[in-house]
């Protein structure tokens, strides 16, 4: 008997390396271990443990469908998701897109077969060429590389640009560019150095500024259309443009020049838009006047020789009495512009009216004086002197006007 053999009732028992068991061992039976996890199963199911009737049967098999229904009903469950207002959903089945979903709570096949990708299209965002804003927001960064730029007339500007921009389809943009963001920032960058080539220097950092900027944008979004990236630019802002910085003192000064010319053609602009219409209503207003001269001397002209012709009628009708009437006229107007007052003594009496109040007002101002006569003059003595001195008068005017 070999040395692990046990030995029977009367053998040796140490020999015996199991500690002198008698039971015979070996290999566990694979029948026996599945009849045992059929039955566990069948106990779970609602059978009995060593085998059953047919009813235990069909009861484990409606078991088993009620929990495939549950698992069923929660995978679907996972199906449902909510898209917020402002983004869209694009869902893809097995990784191939099947269509975009608006705001709201939808249903997909749950994973594997469908996926949902989440897109913000309301969301404003930005790209910037030529410099970058430093994370705490105290302070830019150049970026040569980017910002220096060639002028029509060969000369070098230094360009700052923001972009901003949304999307405006979230199929495209996620299917149609690598990298649609990248993909906007060189189109811009590549339309305001074409845009910049084809202006000048002067033109780019004086009065061009929004016509550059205008241009920028549609260039921009005619590239990226053509691209069908599925973005939409809002707006292009020119932050700085101006010359290298190691010009830019002589530029500064060039720039001074400029302005003081500017302003002192403004200054001659606003000197001559002042005198010249001045000079012109003087200019007008001395034709007027000149006019109204030669008007008033003609028709003075004219009126003196018809009153002439008229008084040559009546003097050769009436010589006398158009000679003493010529002398009345002619005293008159030198008595009425001077402060004298001629009293006829012999004729009169020693009590005179003088009116005082008229001879003390200017000449230009003075009424015409009254006749100076007597109070009272007796009437005995009217015939004979006022006869003497007519004809004394009349001697006297026809003197004067041979």
């Amino acid at each position: 008997m070999a040395w692990n053999e046990p030995g029977g009732p009367s053998g040796p028992k140490d020999k015996d390396p199991w500690g002198g068991q008698n039971k015979e061992q070996g290999p566990p039976d694979l029948d026996e271990v599945v009849r045992k996890l059929q039955d566990k199963l069948g106990a779970l199911f609602g059978g009995r443990r060593g085998g059953g009737s047919s009813g235990d049967g069909k009861l484990g098999s409606t078991g088993i469908g009620i929990i495939i229904l549950i698992i069923l009903v929660l995978w679907g469950a996972t199906g449902f998701y909510t898209i917020d207002q402002g983004n869209r959903g694009v869902v893809l089945r097995f990784g191939k897109y099947l269509e975009t979903t608006q705001a709201g709570l939808h249903w997909r096949v749950p994973y594997p077969v469908d996926s949902v990708r989440i897109v913000n299209v309301q969301a404003i965002r930005n790209v910037e060429i030529g410099y970058r804003s430093n994370g705490d927001g105290q302070g830019v960064r150049t970026v040569p590389r980017e910002a220096l730029m060639l002028t029509q007339d060969e000369n070098i500007v230094d360009i700052n640009l923001a972009v901003q921009y949304k999307i405006k389809d979230a199929k495209d943009y996620l299917f149609n560019l690598r990298d649609p963001d990248l993909t906007l920032h060189q189109a811009t960058e590549s339309a305001i150095r074409e845009v910049i080539g084809k202006s000048k220097m002067d033109f780019v950092l004086t009065e061009g500024r929004s016509e550059i900027v205008s241009r920028t944008e549609l260039l921009t979004q005619k590239i990226l259309d053509r691209y069908k990236s599925g973005l939409l630019i809002t707006s292009v802002n020119m932050q700085d443009a101006q010359p290298p910085e190691e010009v830019q003192a002589a530029f500064n000064d060039a720039v001074k020049a400029r302005e003081d010319e500017q302003r002192l053609k403004n200054e001659a602009e606003a000197y001559s838009n002042d005198i010249i219409p001045k000079a012109r209503g003087k200019a007008a207003r001395m034709l007027e006047d000149s006019k109204a001269y030669k008007a008033r001397v003609v028709d003075q002209a004219e009126g003196e020789a018809s009153r002439f012709t008229q008084l040559l009628t009546e003097y050769e009708k009436a010589p006398e009495v158009t000679r003493e009437r010529l002398y009345l006229d002619a005293i008159e107007s030198v008595l009425n512009k001077s402060s004298k007052v001629m009293l006829d003594v012999k004729g009169g009496n020693s009590l005179f009216y003088l009116p005082l109040d008229q001879l003390l007002k200017p000449a230009a101002r003075r009424a015409p004086l009254p006749l100076l006569r007597p109070q009272s003059m007796p009437e005995t003595r009217s015939k004979a002197p006022q006869s003497t001195s007519r004809r004394s008068r009349r001697a006297l005017r026809s003197r004067e006007i041979r």
